[in-house]
């Protein structure tokens, strides 16, 4: 898994700043009045999927602590770390080379080790200006295009420089990113990519119930010329009472084209539509996805290298890459709250947008219920049944998270 040192952006220096008086009165007070936390999540995952002789069985314990210092003349800072265990067995493949005699299981992206997961420090402005520098945890929008992929045991950081600005209902985040530790760990080369990448996410919210985002991510990647793309887009999201329910309406496009080292010409867009209806216990929602592609030429479809991509396009994650003909996901949905038991039913219809290809379907469904005030339980599946690409795949989850 990750190096237990974090990378740190070699370019940047804080330097001769206006310390404001805030917080802690000491260094040593502020070490002393500083919050920890210990948590842990086991989670079991079934694979069966069509081509592998066995199914997978992969049993796993999260344990994480992290600790938090209490501000001192606007600095802060920030540890975290992670480890991660086969408990009961290890019957599956952890991808992208972690557990390399265990080909015949399907891959379930969660290996183990123990890693510093975050390791930063920010300074504040003021209320509304902060920096933020070291190994860290970037959640921009719906993660859509840049997130932390926290379903999977291992998350996904940043070491990374990121600036976070508040002025009259505008948030305005940009970071610049020398490396990005990916799910897979540092044992292998997939797991940790170098980076010259510049995200800029601005968002602008008025009456309470719209908002405008607009934002353009740069990536360049040193060890993977693919993920190389320039994305501009904008999304716009709003809300409106129909009596005493309320409606929900989003739109969103992205333009990208290929970028510094990718190997490959090319230009593509995304379109996403999302409706909803929000009763008292109940939301009922839908959506239209579309990444573009061009099913006469291999490397041309509209990729997310940096998104929580489990929380899009089905959770039997079939198209974590898109295919060279684009996406077409088509989605209903209802999502609710009975007696403290969350629940949530998905319906995808999955085809080519270039082409006529079908690409399947599949059924999602989780239901959630807080056991205690720390502990949360979690069951959930997904159905994929194939078409002309793929392989008829279902996943089934057992989840148990404590936090103190």
């Amino acid at each position: 898994m990750k190096n237990t040192k974090p990378h740190v952006p070699s370019l940047m220096c804080l330097c001769a700043l206006t310390l404001p008086a805030m917080g802690a009165d000491s260094l040593s007070a502020a070490l002393t009045e500083g919050d920890a936390s210990l948590s842990f999540r086991y989670r079991f995952e079934l694979v069966d999927q069509d081509g592998f002789s066995r199914d997978a069985n992969a049993s796993t314990l999260r344990s994480r602590l992290n600790y938090l210092t209490a501000p001192y003349q606007g600095f802060s800072f920030f540890i975290e770390a992670d480890n991660v265990m086969e408990v009961f067995g290890d019957n599956y493949n952890a991808g992208a080379g972690n557990t390399p005699n265990n080909g015949h299981y399907p891959v379930v992206a969660d290996p183990t080790g123990t890693e510093i997961n975050q390791a930063w420090f920010n300074y504040a402005f003021n209320e509304n200006h902060s920096i933020k520098l070291g190994r860290q945890r970037i959640l921009l929008d719906n993660q859509r295009f840049v997130g932390g992929v926290g379903w999977r045991q291992n998350e996904q950081t940043y070491d990374a420089i990121s600036l976070s600005s508040e002025l009259a209902g505008s948030q305005l985040f940009t970071s610049y990113i020398e490396n990005v530790n990916r799910i897979f760990g540092d044992d292998v080369a997939a797991g940790d990519h170098d980076n010259q990448t510049f995200l800029a996410n601005w968002s602008n919210t008025w009456q309470d119930r719209h908002q405008l985002t607009a934002y353009y991510y740069n990536i360049d990647n040193q060890d993977t010329a693919a993920f190389s793309t320039a994305t501009l887009g904008a999304a716009f999201k709003t809300h409106w009472q129909v009596g005493e329910h309320k409606m929900i309406f989003g739109a969103e496009f992205a333009s990208q084209s290929d970028a510094h080292n990718n190997p490959v010409n090319y230009d593509a867009n995304y379109l996403r539509l999302d409706v909803g209806l929000v009763l008292e216990h109940l939301t009922f929602f839908g959506g239209y996805e579309v990444l573009e592609g061009d099913d006469t030429r291999d490397g041309t479809a509209f990729r997310t290298p940096l998104a929580t991509l489990h929380a899009f396009n089905g959770w039997a994650d079939q198209f974590l890459t898109t295919p060279n003909a684009g996406l077409k996901d088509t989605f209903i949905g209802a999502k609710g709250d009975i007696e403290g038991f969350k629940w949530q039913v998905i319906y995808h219809d999955f085809s080519a947008d270039s082409g006529s290809g079908d690409f399947g379907q599949e059924l999602d469904f989780a239901v959630a219920k807080k056991l205690t005030s720390n502990v949360t339980a979690l069951l959930k599946a997904a159905q994929y049944d194939a078409e002309d690409i793929k392989a008829d795949t279902h996943k089934y989850w057992i989840m148990l998270s404590a936090n103190f």
